[in-house]
């Protein structure tokens, strides 16, 4: 027997409106997600820099020959990336939240 999707008769209409990324229904989602998902994006971006940074100063310290203070990459990439993202995602994510919410009342 074949299944619908080989014979044509179940079509799946992809939306591609407001508050999607990469197809995922971001302006869908509830205040606590939206939370987790800013919180969870600062946290990426977070560790993310402080990698870029770690391998940046190691590099910058085998070329000098000197040591070099690891902490930096904390403070001046991983923690500043981290926060901005953070606040933009939700900054996003719940603007997308209040249209939801205001538009359904």
């Amino acid at each position: 027997m074949a299944q619908a999707s080989q014979q044509g008769a179940a079509e799946t209409k992809l939306e591609t409106g407001k508050g999607r990324l990469f197809g995922i229904p971001l302006a869908d989602l509830g205040w606590f997600a939206s939370l987790l998902i800013g919180l969870a994006l600062g946290f990426v971006a977070f560790f993310t820099a402080t990698f870029i940074g770690i391998i940046t100063i190691l590099f910058y310290s085998s070329a000098a020959h000197h040591p070099a203070n690891y902490a930096l990459s904390y403070r001046w990439g991983g923690l500043p990336a981290g926060l901005l993202v953070a606040i933009a995602s939700w900054a996003y994510l719940g603007k997308q939240w209040a249209r939801r919410v205001f538009r359904k009342e």
